[in-house]
């Protein structure tokens, strides 16, 4: 599959202009506290923007896409808990560590508890996000893969490369007004396909959601309590609330962006842009999702949305592959007879049920044979199958005008590259000033501080990569992200919270830490049924309580 040069013209276009301005920003760099923090002189729309932008990664438009066309909305609610979480951090993190001067979260623990807690934190959010890092990487890199026929190596270099480039020269400030740019980038895209997929779709607007109704694609709250469902009313305000508090008041990536601020309430208000903004942008991701699975219920669809899995079920196993094609073709062609039936039945609540009834049984027809194409490419390449990264970024490219895969792809990238030079700017600021600075070389110059702290990024991007590679193979990404971060943050949380406990000593702090961490690992193995969200609470109940019950016993003796 092709691009036209048109589409690359955009997408080069966009590259340079990005990596320029990253170079352009390079002034004011030259000290550790200029490259690290911008000096603290960042705007707080600036930094609301940086923010929105790190969390809204490529793995948000190919997976949260490709999760809101075959599950629905329901995932919106993983972030319930986000406005109070930026509630509370605004009234005790963010004014603390703002004050408190620092370059990294992690300082704090220091002086709090000890450099060994210090040191145990810091690494266990160096391996979050390294893992992270990569995860997001993997996204948009597989997918051009699969599309262009391109080597997984040359995808996640055409990613990787030009944001190590301009997050090592330019730093946090590079990064920051970079962030910025793809967010316009981003939204804007999202806005143009959202507008041509509504006015694709051959049926009204809410003829159309009617149909995405009766599958349970509109579903987007489910009240019920259950620690094995990961999106639910409770798991987003109980695991989510934790999960928010935790990225955003402990995660270096996030904590960076308002200590560059220029003061405590800029800070604040930043957090607060996330707060107001993040779930409405997030629903309408999810909904362009649901409108490409409303485009392909009147359009016919392909078997599978992996083109390149699709091609060597038909060249390992054709006959499987014609007969699987042929349900497929015939239960699509019932399904979008059952769906117009069921906008001729309107105003008729009677027929209207039954022909509900019949789209949402169709729709199983329409995922059995879907299910059984999977499972048998998965024996033919010897690969996870499940497709939900790609059914955005093949409508784009089969469906959409020319340039709108320009388009498309330029926002996978900006999306990409946010989050990537945060991260990797993260990483390298807790490398050098939790170790290198702690532990290596205390007293050195700025000029060799900064030195290595390039280093670091250009290290840690090279890693990123590496892990990108394996990431790639691990399901739905928007999913495999999350439960690399909820293995970690939950426990990391509990330690900054237990910090706020006046009569809390460094050894419970440490002790917790390692309990909190082994509390998560025994219930991820033990009870892989138990959903992600609920490890955040896991480690920050047992951190607290661990530390709670030393300070006790201390206190008694």
């Amino acid at each position: 599959m092709t691009l036209h040069w048109i589409n690359w013209a955009i997408v080069a276009v966009y590259l340079l202009y990005v990596v320029g301005d990253g170079l352009r920003r390079t002034r004011g760099t030259a000290t550790l506290d200029g490259y690290l923090l911008a000096n603290r002189s960042l705007p707080w729309w600036a930094v609301g923007l940086s923010v929105m932008a790190t969390q809204l990664s490529a793995i948000t438009l190919i997976g949260t896409t490709g999760q809101g066309a075959t599950d629905g909305l329901r995932f919106v609610q993983f972030y319930l808990g986000l406005p109070l979480a930026m509630v509370l951090l605004g009234v005790t993190l963010v004014p603390f560590l703002h004050g408190a001067r620092v370059y990294t979260a992690y300082e704090y623990l220091e002086r709090r508890f000890d450099a060994r807690t210090r040191a145990l934190t810091s690494l266990l959010f160096l391996l979050s996000r390294g893992l992270s890092c990569g995860t997001i990487i993997a996204a948009p890199a597989v997918v051009l893969s699969a599309f262009l026929g391109w080597k997984l190596a040359w995808c996640v270099a055409l990613i990787g490369v030009p944001t190590i480039a301009y997050t090592v020269v330019g730093g946090v400030q590079a990064v920051t007004w970079a962030d910025v740019k793809q967010m316009v980038v981003i939204t804007g895209t999202i806005a143009l396909i959202v507008g041509v997929l509504w006015w694709r779709l051959p049926v009204p607007l809410d003829d159309a959601l009617r149909v995405a109704g009766s599958t349970g694609r509109l579903r987007a709250f489910d009240p019920s309590l259950t620690l094995t469902e990961t999106y639910t009313v409770w798991s987003g305000l109980i695991g989510g609330t934790f999960l928010m508090l935790s990225y955003f008041g402990t995660d270096q990536s996030q904590v960076q962006r308002y200590l560059a601020a220029r003061s405590v309430d800029e800070a604040r208000t930043s957090l607060l842009m996330s707060a107001y903004w993040k779930i409405p942008l997030q629903a309408l991701i999810l909904l362009m999702g649901v409108l490409v699975y409303l485009f392909y219920v009147f359009t016919p669809a392909p078997l599978l949305h992996n083109p390149r899995h699709e091609a060597a079920l038909r060249a390992e196993r054709p006959m499987l592959f014609d007969d699987l094609r042929m349900r497929h073709e015939a239960a699509w062609q019932q399904r979008a007879g059952s769906a117009l039936a069921l906008r001729a039945a309107h105003g008729d609540p009677a027929r209207q049920r039954e022909w509900q009834a019949a789209v949402a049984g169709d729709q199983q027809i329409v995922d059995g044979v879907r299910a059984e194409a999977l499972a048998a490419a998965a024996e033919v390449t010897g690969e996870p199958s499940r497709d939900v990264n790609y059914v955005m970024p093949r409508f784009v490219l089969e469906h959409l005008p020319l340039g709108f895969a320009g388009l498309f792809l330029a926002a996978v990238l900006a999306a990409a590259m946010s989050s990537i030079a945060a991260e990797l700017n993260a990483l390298a600021t807790a490398t050098v000033v939790d170790f290198y600075q702690r532990w290596v070389r205390p007293a050195a110059p700025d000029s060799h501080y900064l030195a290595v702290s390039k280093g670091a990024t250009a290290a840690w991007g090279a890693v990123a990569c590496v892990v990108a590679t394996f990431a790639a193979t691990l399901g739905s990404l928007i999913e495999v992200v999350n439960r690399f971060g909820s293995f970690f943050y939950g426990s990391i949380l509990g330690v900054f919270l237990l910090a706020m406990v006046r009569r809390a000593r460094a050894r419970g702090a440490f002790v917790g830490l390692l309990a909190g961490m082994g509390a998560v690992g025994a219930v991820s193995f033990a009870a892989p049924q138990v959903s992600f969200l609920w490890h955040n609470v896991i480690g920050a109940v047992v951190v607290l309580a661990v530390g709670a019950v030393e300070a006790g016993l201390r206190r008694t003796d």
